[in-house]
């Protein structure tokens, strides 16, 4: 067997393997023999069929299943000795020209295209600085979240006259162009929150509305445009709404109010083990900690979305684009060239980053074990229960859960992927230089926008 590698480019080059039939025959040989072994065939014992009838039945199809197996061990045996590393895989070199008898005297030549890639440096030190935002909870923001816990916790009344915030419950029906009820038309009885109003001359024809009172109503004007919204008080698929023109009837039949619950010691001892908050103050400061936990998440976030916008653009790696176009057709018989062009650059941003990561992982021997992605497996998992429940799942069952889901090679692809992101995060965040920052939650989501 003969392989000769020619280079066309600074990230492209061509493999020529040939194989003759001594390369090949032995292996054929043994194939046919074992396929005898096998074979249960009308007028022969099992075991017993002649190598040569199975040769005249099979020897074709034998002969091109373990000329196909030679070459990918081939091909992955000599990448690996010769330590190149490609991006994707190799691309066999369609020529019609070559015809082959698959008699076993051929004299076979097979031609591959490769993607090579980039040779790259990427060095973290603490000359690397990053802005490190610590979010704080801004009075606006801690008034909000108090004020939807409170109303959790609170009882709903039914007053006479609608304010701001308050619920109209009543009767939505479709009108004509001309005012009249739209015969055959929309009907739904249900709920329009005041506070999703944002139009103001249609909220104060809301507010002090009350039991029997009727309007008239544009919902996408009301509603700003919300389809699913819209959707949702009428009772109808999410595109039909998107498309409604309609004005609405709204007849009331009920005000709603959700009263807040009052800042006493029972309120206290819902929220938190009790004793532990006893007055407003230390409720309030309880609110402000959780908040500004959550804006933790949210930063740390966008500091790894700085560093990985960074060192894209810092490093401009090259890439065989032409051949992972191709590459990319040909793996994917389903592809489009307009999905293609629309989907390469985050494709190609996403393998840039892969490289660094790779190379990171590599010059700083840092390892992920399994036990990190079965930990973090187990983590994600318990998150996702715990919207559902608010009783923790026992650990036993937990353990079990996150056995089986890694067993799908997907969900422990992705998981892999989620671990060695924060293995390399955490590297380079624990050697560059980090600048805390603070900042009011307003001006930071302005900054993430």
């Amino acid at each position: 067997m003969d392989i000769t590698q020619e280079k066309t480019g600074d990230l492209g080059a061509k493999l020529k393997v040939k194989i003759a039939p001594a390369d090949y025959s032995e292996r054929v040989d043994k194939a046919l023999k074992e396929q005898a072994k096998k074979a249960n065939l009308p007028g022969f014992r099992k075991g017993m069929v002649p190598v040569a009838h199975i040769k005249r039945m099979y020897g074709k199809s034998i002969l091109v299943e373990e000329i196909n197996t030679m070459l990918s061990e081939t091909l992955n045996n000599y990448l690996t000795d010769n330590k190149i590393d490609i991006l994707g895989q190799p691309l066999p070199v369609m020529d019609d020209s070559k015809e082959f008898k698959w008699d076993n005297t051929d004299e076979f030549e097979f031609e591959y295209e490769l993607g090579l890639a980039p040779e790259i440096d990427i060095t973290i030190t603490s000359k690397d600085k990053y802005t490190q935002y610590v979010v704080k909870a801004d009075d606006k923001t801690l008034e909000e979240r108090i004020k939807n816990i409170r109303r959790s916790y609170g009882k709903m009344t039914n007053p006479e006259v609608a304010v701001e915030g308050d619920v109209l419950y009543g009767e939505f029906v479709q009108l004509s162009p001309d005012g009249t009820v739209f015969e055959g038309g929309i009907t739904n009885t249900a709920s329009l929150r005041l506070d999703l109003v944002t139009d103001k001359k249609i909220l104060k024809s809301l507010v002090g509305l009350k039991k029997d009172d009727v309007v008239v109503l544009d919902l996408q004007k009301t509603l700003n445009n919300d389809a699913a919204q819209i959707a949702k008080i009428l009772k109808i698929e999410d595109a039909d709404a998107a498309e409604l023109k309609s004005n609405f009837q709204l007849t009331v039949k009920n005000v709603n109010r959700l009263e807040e619950a009052d800042l006493n010691q029972e309120f206290f001892d819902k929220l938190f083990e009790a004793g532990t908050v006893t007055d407003e103050a230390g409720f309030r400061e309880k609110i402000r900690t959780e908040i500004e936990s959550m804006f933790e998440q949210d930063a740390e976030r966008k500091l790894s979305n700085d560093i990985y916008a960074e060192l894209l653009e810092k490093n401009n790696i090259a890439l065989p684009d032409d051949f992972l176009k191709r590459w990319l057709k040909a793996t994917n018989e389903k592809l489009s060239d307009e999905e293609l062009a629309q989907g390469y650059d985050d494709f190609a941003k996403n393998l840039r980053w892969t490289l660094i990561e790779n190379k990171l992982m590599k010059d700083n021997n840092i390892e992920i074990k399994y036990e990190d992605v079965f930990e973090t497996a187990k983590q994600r998992l318990n998150s996702q229960f715990a919207m559902y429940s608010p009783s923790p799942m026992p650990e036993e069952q937990l353990v079990q859960y996150t056995t089986q889901f890694l067993k799908e090679k997907d969900n422990a692809n992705r998981i892999l992927d989620e671990v060695k992101a924060i293995k390399t995060f955490d590297y380079i965040k624990s050697v560059a230089t980090l600048n805390k920052k603070e900042i009011d939650y307003d001006k930071f989501v302005e900054l993430v926008k």
